[in-house]
């Protein structure tokens, strides 16, 4: 067996915690958490006893993010602030969800501040919770991180759930001031973004590796198709006479995993479908489609998107039907930063394990983050490659050594300067 380490028993902790949160849900037997939910709060509640020990207060901005700052070792208070690392991941699940996804990347910044037991360093570390990640309740994701960013305008603020509720509402109802968003953005202190996250898949596994940089993410497509037709009886309608939305809907979902299946790297999904009015004996008058298009080329990927609209006008035509798409994201591929990416690698090599690089085809607040700031992300081994399914888990031993590389990272950061100096030259 191998030897315990000083990190084992607060990899246990990381794992309890994360249990712990996924029992907040809007559901009774399974995690569902969404954008300013009720489950919410708890999450908020939950976490806030683990940090304010440490020095760190916590607070919640006004797109719903728990944000906490470890401060930096400065002598004098009348010093200029000190630059700022962020350390987190996302609060929000999909539905049915595990207990990993987003939640462990910030619950091991957590960890990774009780693991300093006190030392400062030159720069300060803040901990961020982002409120939504999955786009699950608007069917718009990155809603947290866009905030840091300046990305959330006044009509993405009007956007809807089904119920009707737009995301205005939703802030306010949590008690926050949709007013005060633009005070959520980063300050030029920050230089650096770093995400824990698990992988979401089984090259680790095959691989026999604990944990990997991940050097670009891969860019993404989501979108919303409307297959209009006319509903009618589906006993007294012949068949050459019908205008089936839901027929030319699923010929059209066959046409999409063939074009990706002929397209090497490309991963498409239709993830959701909604026929009205959703009737077994009513032939489907519309049929409402999600479609989710991922490359790590955008040329490749938008060339896909726009053959997969194309050939949904082609079978609308073909069986006398109206369709109808709506963008919701359009995110490019995004390389992570080389320096941080150098410097995990490092840090993987000082706990004994192999480096090793990848892409992530799953999208993450660190390409979000990318915008403004060098971000970086560490995977951490899945088994089995499930996620997003209560079957997602993670090893302990995986989660001590996740530990042990962001302490190395952390100290290796603390003795190059330059690069945080060269972020604030940057920013002047």
């Amino acid at each position: 067996m191998p030897l315990k380490t000083e990190f084992d028993n607060l990899a246990g902790e990381v794992i309890a915690r994360c249990h712990k949160l996924s029992s907040f849900s809007e559901d009774a037997h399974s995690t569902r958490r969404t954008f300013l939910s009720p489950p919410m709060r708890d999450v908020h509640r939950e976490i806030t006893p683990w940090l304010e020990p440490l020095g760190t207060p916590v607070t919640v901005d006004a797109i719903g993010n728990l944000r906490a700052i470890y401060p930096a070792n400065q002598s004098h208070a009348n010093e200029p602030a000190a630059p700022r690392l962020l350390i987190g991941s996302h609060l929000d699940t999909v539905p049915n969800a595990g207990a990993y996804d987003g939640i462990l990347g910030v619950v091991l910044a957590v960890a990774l501040l009780q693991q300093l037991h006190g030392r400062r360093l030159p720069f300060a570390i803040e901990v961020v919770g982002f409120s939504e990640e999955e786009g699950v309740r608007f069917r718009l994701p990155f809603l947290g991180s866009r905030a840091l960013v300046g990305r959330l305008d006044a009509s993405t603020l009007e956007t809807c759930d089904p119920q009707g509720i737009s995301i205005r509402s939703a802030i306010e109802v949590f008690g926050l001031n949709p007013q005060e968003i633009p005070q959520a953005r980063l300050t030029d202190e920050v230089f650096a973004y770093l995400e824990f996250h698990i992988e979401q898949g089984p090259l680790l596994e095959k691989l026999n590796l604990p944990l990997a940089v991940v050097d670009s993410i891969a860019g993404q497509t989501r979108l919303e198709l409307r297959f209009l037709g006319r509903s009618n009886h589906a006993g007294t309608t012949p068949m050459d006479l019908r205008f089936d939305a839901m027929a030319g809907a699923a010929e059209w979902i066959v046409a999409v995993e063939q074009h990706a299946k002929h397209t090497p790297g490309l991963v498409a999904t239709v993830g959701s479908v909604q026929t009205i009015p959703g009737a077994g004996n009513v032939i489907a008058g519309e049929a409402v489609l999600t479609l989710d298009v991922r490359h790590q080329n955008d040329n490749i990927r938008t060339c896909a998107v726009d053959d997969m609209i194309h050939l949904a006008r082609q079978i609308a035509q073909r069986r006398g039907l109206l369709l109808n798409s709506i963008p919701h994201l359009n995110q490019s591929a995004v390389p992570m930063d080389s320096f941080l990416c150098g410097q995990i690698e490092a840090a993987i090599r000082r706990t004994g394990c192999a480096p090793h690089r990848m892409s992530s085809g799953a999208g993450h607040d660190a390409m979000v983050m990318a915008e403004k700031v060098p971000s970086a992300m560490i995977f951490l081994r899945t088994p089995g490659g499930v996620s997003h399914d209560p079957a997602e888990t993670v090893l302990v031993d995986d989660v001590a050594k996740a530990i042990e590389c962001g302490m190395h990272l952390l100290d290796q950061l603390a003795s190059s300067p330059d690069f945080f100096r060269k972020h604030a030259e940057e920013k002047n």
